[in-house]
């Protein structure tokens, strides 16, 4: 089953987990879909996986260097050594953020949040691990 948006579950497991006040890591793994997919309804126009990430990343960014964050690695997946088998990924992200809690302030953004719509059309799975920047 693919993850694609943390629950308030999630959300509220990862406040208490990080430690407040320090800098973290967000790794991103990132599966596209070959074609977006939008609900039916939905105004934006068809196109792949890749570009409707590309729609978001471009308000993510944004909002990522406004609470302080910055990108510190997009690279292309290559071959997953040890992971279950036939799981695959297309890219790997690594997002600095100065805290867990400038990252849920970003998340709770309206401009953010209107954005995800983008992400969520972009990908077929994806994992989000909170790492501590040693």
């Amino acid at each position: 089953m693919p993850s694609l948006n943390p629950s308030p579950a999630q959300l509220a497991a990862f406040a208490a987990d990080m430690p407040a006040g320090q800098p973290i890591l967000m790794l991103n793994l990132l599966r596209y879909n070959a074609a977006a997919a939008y609900p039916d309804a939905s105004p934006h126009a068809a196109c792949s996986g890749r570009e409707a990430y590309a729609r978001y990343s471009r308000k993510a960014l944004a909002k990522v260097r406004g609470v302080g964050g910055e990108v510190r690695l997009l690279t292309p997946a290559r071959a997953a050594l040890i992971a279950p088998e036939g799981e695959t990924w297309d890219e790997v992200l690594l997002v600095r953020y100065p805290s867990p809690e400038a990252f849920l302030g970003m998340l709770a953004d309206p401009e953010y949040r209107a954005a995800t719509v983008h992400r969520t059309a972009a990908l077929a799975d994806s994992r989000l691990i909170g790492c501590q920047d040693a």
